[in-house]
């Protein structure tokens, strides 16, 4: 709540939005936004461009009354709907709209002039991902797909955050997420192995790794992870589901993984999946005393729902 709040009022006061006009127009907000309407629709009622920008009705109509007095707008029956104006721009109406984008595009182009490369990128990406989570009606659901060049090291880097956040282990667990994704990557046979990524909204929400195991029946779950804003939206059950599936259509017999009791949120979904607790060992690993755990599946049965 207050980052939202203290981006709002960073935003407004930068881009100049609180002042009386806007970008030197003699237009308020409100009214710049009701210009652009007009000037982007074909002939928009006044209730249709009142429900687009979400303003009370009697506010656009005042404002539409002072266009149509200063030779901003034209009017004409609605032949479809005889009590409805059809709007549109004047040729004074299109040379104030001209004029008040090309005093808009100066102030962006102005705002980001002044900061460096690095800034300006950064800033261009995140107004994109704001625009995208507005516009879109529904939360956006986890999407699964396969590796693309960069995934490894964005798993191997996020673990090793994560990790060390959550349980405070130390950078030993990287090395040995990255020597275990090198491995996969050198060593990938596509008849034994598969991987995938979830994404939300086009951001990596987690990730799954299905590799070969020591015996010729047996594969190995490797790697589980899910992004903390991600969590509760299915998508580690979705990841496990994936891997299982994939294991036995592949014609392996069992699946086993190694993990540590402290994962408590992996060990429930590996339950749900039937997966069966074969061994636990205490060591001590990633700086840290640790339990770790055998987990084991047999693909020739069917795995609970």
């Amino acid at each position: 709540m207050a980052t939202l709040r203290a981006f709002n009022r960073t935003y407004t006061r930068r881009l100049g939005l609180l002042g009386p006009h806007l970008d030197d127009s003699p237009f308020t907000l409100s009214e710049a936004r009701i210009l652009y309407e007009l000037a982007n629709r074909t002939d928009p009622t006044g209730a249709a461009i009142a429900r687009a920008l979400q303003l009370d009705p009697a506010q656009v109509s005042r404002t539409l009354k002072r266009f149509s007095g200063r030779g901003l707008v034209a009017t004409r029956d609605d032949p479809a709907h005889g009590r409805h104006q059809l709007l549109s721009l004047t040729a004074v109406g299109r040379a104030a709209f001209a004029a008040l984008e090309g005093n808009t595009k100066t102030a962006i182009d102005g705002l980001l002039d002044s900061l460096p490369p690095f800034s300006r990128a950064a800033l261009l990406a995140a107004a994109e991902t704001i625009t995208r989570m507005f516009e879109n009606d529904a939360s956006p659901r986890p999407v699964l797909r396969s590796l693309r060049p960069g995934d490894l090291g964005q798993v191997i880097a996020r673990q090793a955050m994560l990790y060390a956040e959550e349980y405070g282990w130390n950078s030993d667990y990287e090395a040995l997420v990255a020597r275990i994704l090198a491995d996969f990557h050198q060593s990938f046979d596509p008849a034994r192995e598969d991987a995938w990524i979830a994404d939300i909204d086009e951001r990596i929400a987690g990730s799954i790794f299905l590799v070969a195991g020591d015996a010729p029946e047996v594969a190995k779950l490797r790697l589980l992870y899910v992004e903390p804003a991600a969590r509760g939206a299915g998508v580690g059950k979705m990841l496990v589901t994936a891997c299982i599936e994939r294991a036995r259509a592949m014609g392996y017999a069992r699946l086993d993984l190694w993990t540590n009791s402290v994962l408590t949120a992996a060990r429930h979904i590996y339950e749900q999946a039937g997966f069966v607790l074969v061994d636990e060992v205490p060591h001590r690993s990633f700086g840290k005393d640790l339990v770790g755990q055998t987990w084991s599946l047999n693909l020739q049965n069917r795995s609970p729902a």
